[in-house]
């Protein structure tokens, strides 16, 4: 989901290799390509750290989601911080609150010191869930984590961020996420969500956004059953997305 200092979340087909994660090492990593868009110094980067991870457990016994190892020396987390550099997005906090300092330790040791260039400042820092005069709660759920830091996403406005782009932090995928962007500001649109089509077999597994015939979402479910389900068909032809495929 994309919005002008608002949100950006997204989903795209499993990756077939992770060839294209971006080397750590010695040189600075920068997105490939001209960056029209000026995307490391308008865009925020936020990735969500989700729950508990009790699915994964024991992967998860002592480590964030985030942090769960994958092909072996990368870690889950790497997958969405990989997507952000190469689209230029180069200012990332990840939000958690779950065992953070493996994956705390995991970005300071293979981000901080290469990413940006001399002339934009970059960072990957966690944001980990904490209580304050103002608020005694942890996060209570996505939503929530990130209107508790939304003081220091302000902040980054002043400095020039024009929209924010929300991520799942256990995704498999690979987006390019200048032309999200870029097809966000054209639109003029409050918020843009990236989004598969899904059958009916398994859609009842997701939550499931409704849109009418000019792409607007006009309705959502979670993991919607029976009739319900049936009520959030829609057209993918809108998408031009062929209802075979």
């Amino acid at each position: 989901m994309v919005s002008r200092a608002q949100a950006l979340r997204t989903e795209e087909p499993p990756l077939a290799s992770i060839e294209s994660f971006p080397t750590v090492g010695n040189q600075p990593l920068t997105g490939a390509g001209k960056d029209d868009l000026e995307m490391s110094k308008t865009v925020l980067g936020i990735i969500l750290g989700g729950g508990a991870g009790t699915r994964l457990y024991p992967l998860t016994k002592k480590r964030a989601k985030p942090a769960v190892p994958l092909g072996a020396n990368y870690r889950l987390i790497d997958i969405p911080v990989s997507n952000c550099v190469n689209s230029n997005v180069t200012k990332i906090y990840c939000l958690t609150q779950f065992n953070s300092a493996s994956l705390n330790r995991h970005l300071s040791q293979a981000y901080n010191s290469s990413v940006g260039a001399y002339t934009s400042r970059g960072f990957v820092e966690v944001l980990a869930a904490s209580q304050s005069n103002v608020r005694k709660e942890w996060f209570q759920g996505t939503a929530d984590a990130v209107r508790q830091y939304m003081w220091l996403f302000e902040e980054a406005m002043r400095d020039g961020v024009e929209d924010f782009l929300i991520l799942s932090g256990d995704h498999l995928y690979r987006m390019d996420y200048k032309d999200f962007v870029r097809k966000h500001r054209e639109s003029g649109a409050a918020i843009t969500i990236a989004a598969l089509p899904c059958d009916e077999k398994r859609a009842s597994a997701f939550g499931l956004m409704k849109i009418d015939d000019a792409g607007r979402v006009v309705e959502f479910a979670e993991k919607p059953k029976g009739d319900a389900l049936k009520a959030m068909q829609v057209d993918t032809r809108i998408l031009g997305v062929d209802s075979k495929t």
